[in-house]
């Protein structure tokens, strides 16, 4: 088993805003990175608290961390989450990892 790479205490972060799931239906991502640039976390909110698709969102987004930090490659995330009949992500989780995509890529160059 891959050992878990630990994130720095203090690490450059950036913040950005996606819709899924029709109207009035935002949410804010949060990535923070390791000293070298590549992506190790995600946090995801938005919704109504108590609603089942925020912490639905949340804990996939740790989920999706853990997975980045045991060396998982968002490009075999991508490939595996559920999509829909146009290939499009199913869930604000694979809409997140679609989105992704070219930073994971960036920051593996």
């Amino acid at each position: 088993m891959t050992d878990r790479r630990a994130l720095p205490m203090r690490r450059s972060a950036d913040t950005f805003d996606i819709s899924f799931g029709g109207v009035n239906r935002g949410y804010a991502v949060t990535l923070g990175f390791y000293e070298d640039g590549t992506l190790g976390e995600v946090f995801i909110s938005g919704g109504k608290s108590g609603e089942a698709v925020e912490a639905i969102a949340r804990d996939g987004a740790v989920l999706l961390s853990l997975a980045l930090q045991y060396g998982s490659q968002i490009e075999n995330l991508a490939s595996a989450i559920t999509r829909d009949g146009q290939g499009q992500p199913s869930s604000i989780i694979g809409a997140v990892i679609d989105r992704l995509l070219p930073v994971a890529r960036a920051s593996n160059e």
